[in-house]
């Protein structure tokens, strides 16, 4: 069973607003260019005065620490303003610090109220958070199917996170008909994006024939892929590929490299592919293979 991506996302997205004024204006170049002292001292009398992007934006600086020291209880309130006033990212902002308790009591159904809010007018990020706090029962009854929902309307505008979570509930049957071939459609979305849970799950599927026709060479692609991106399994099944000489060249050097390279980022299968690699390698060939990780390590991972 392929495993969501449980990650509550916060957007940190200034909003612009040239039409509002030059003093509006002048705070927003200002922190452009890193002066928050004069951005926090230009928004503060239009956010006081009912401006609600300026409300928005001094959310984020306290929420962040710009130009004042950090205060979610302060972050808060502004986000409040320009929540109340119908700005989605602020709606969504603070349905993120309800979620997480920052200067409000945590609360669960606050949050969701909020993200539904911002959800409602199309904001993908916050359609995101509302199937993920359907898929893991927050704040609501949970619910696999509003949560395919949710997540298939963030997944829609091309959110990499919500077409990856789309892709494992079709292919664990969650909330939806189990369906490989979709699955294997919305992981490619994703990992034509670079969203690296995406690309190994789109290798496994090419390498057990679920959804598509069995494809080693594809499967390796896509392991790659990811284990250039430091993603510890992708390492090991990359690992396992050139183990068994499946997709590539078999290589027991570049096997036992990508094991003990996905065995220091975490992998726990790791173990067991070196152990088994060391029963048919020469002292040697393990010396190189180490040699190899290190160098590949200090790389990036690129171009090993």
């Amino acid at each position: 069973m392929r495993t969501l991506a449980i990650l509550i996302l916060s957007l940190l997205t200034l909003l612009s607003a040239p039409a509002l004024g030059a003093d509006f204006d002048k705070g927003f170049s200002a922190f452009q260019r890193g002066d928050y002292a004069t951005a926090l001292r230009e928004w503060t009398p239009l956010a006081e005065q009912g401006n609600a992007k300026a409300q928005h934006n001094l959310g984020l600086m306290y929420r962040q620490g710009m130009g004042v020291e950090k205060d979610f209880t302060a972050a808060a309130e502004w986000y409040r303003r320009a929540a109340e006033q119908g700005i989605a990212i602020a709606q969504h902002n603070l349905g993120v610090l309800y979620y997480e308790g920052d200067g409000v009591e945590q609360d669960y159904t606050a949050a969701a109220e909020w993200y539904r809010r911002a959800a409602g007018q199309e904001l993908a990020d916050a359609q995101y958070n509302v199937g993920l706090i359907y898929y893991k029962g927050n704040g609501v009854e949970q619910d696999y199917a509003a949560a395919a929902e949710w997540f298939r309307r963030a997944a829609e505008q091309g959110f990499a996170m919500a077409q990856y979570n789309l892709g494992v509930m079709y292919g664990n049957g969650q909330g939806l008909v189990q369906d490989y071939a979709a699955a294997v459609e919305w992981y490619r979305r994703a990992a034509r994006q670079g969203n690296v849970w995406s690309q190994s799950n789109l290798g496994l599927m090419y390498d057990k024939g679920f959804g598509v026709e069995r494809d080693y060479a594809t499967a390796v692609e896509w392991f790659q892929l990811a284990a250039e991106q430091g993603f510890a399994d992708a390492q090991h099944n990359l690992g396992a590929k050139y183990a068994l000489g499946q997709g590539v060249i078999q290589d027991y050097v570049k096997a036992h490299m990508w094991g003990n390279i996905a065995k220091s980022n975490g992998s726990a299968n790791a173990e067991k592919l070196l152990t088994l690699l060391e029963e048919r390698m020469t002292a040697s060939q393990i010396s190189e293979a180490q040699t190899a990780a290190r160098d590949c390590a200090a790389k990036g991972y690129k171009g090993c």
